[in-house]
């Protein structure tokens, strides 16, 4: 067998996996592709189905499962903390404020990464927070570019509104002002992914009284520097 790394059952699974790359399969022509012995090709398929890495469509044939996108974005998630890390470090130092990485779950945006302030009063955010979809600029960020009935659902309960994302993805950042905690100001960017779609948002927030009513005024160009940095770094990754 082409290949071969030395452990049989493996590389069958291997051939199995790469046959339905191409698209669905029924048993017979999994046994074409493959070349494996029909009760072979059946008991992998089975076994590979069991652990959701195969799944079957509606005509009962073989499909790639949704184990392998959950693995997929396991590995994407990694790649984007692995990339964004010493960006907002750099981000953090050129603005003086905290920087914050977050990404959508559901209707919650959690930060995944962040980089504090070394000394001085902070405005933290725990890596790990799950905060609202409906206030701050982050939100706002992530909420921008969705399909227009995602985004009009999440402007339900939401303290901005449409006229608000449309100024979002004209300039290309969000900024908010005691909009999801009072006294605390913050910037955002969209950082892109895989055909443009926006996968995080990047932002620094501290008190209003240094960040001001206007913090994109402050703030914008090196948030915006930050986002373009991190989505051409995971470009070049992928």
């Amino acid at each position: 067998m082409d290949n071969s790394s030395g452990v049989g059952v493996l590389d069958k699974a291997v051939l199995v996996l790469n046959a339905l790359e191409a698209g669905p399969a029924s048993l017979a022509q999994l046994v074409q592709a493959t070349g494996l012995a029909r009760p072979t090709a059946h008991r992998l398929a089975v076994a590979l189905e069991h652990h959701r890495i195969v799944a079957r469509d509606t005509q009962g044939r073989f499909v790639l499962g949704p184990r392998l996108s959950e693995l997929s974005t396991a590995a994407g998630e990694d790649r984007l903390l692995a990339v964004a890390t010493p960006v907002l470090t750099h981000l953090r130092d050129v603005t003086g404020e905290s920087a914050q990485l977050y990404r959508r779950q559901g209707d919650e945006r959690v930060c995944v990464a962040a980089a504090e302030r070394a000394s001085g009063l902070r405005d933290t955010v725990p890596v790990g927070s799950a905060l609202p979809m409906t206030a701050g600029s982050a939100a706002q960020v992530l909420l921008a570019w969705e399909e227009p009935d995602r985004l009009h659902r999440g402007l339900r309960g939401a303290k901005f509104t449409a006229a608000t994302l449309a100024s979002v993805r004209r300039r290309g950042w969000a900024h908010s002002v005691g909009e999801r905690e009072q006294g605390v100001a913050s910037v955002s960017a969209p950082i892109r992914g895989a055909g443009g779609k926006v996968i995080a948002a990047v932002s620094v927030s501290g008190p209003i009284e240094r960040l001001t009513r206007t913090p994109g005024r402050l703030h914008a160009a090196p948030v915006v520097a930050a986002a373009e940095r991190i989505t051409e770094a995971m470009r070049r990754a992928n």
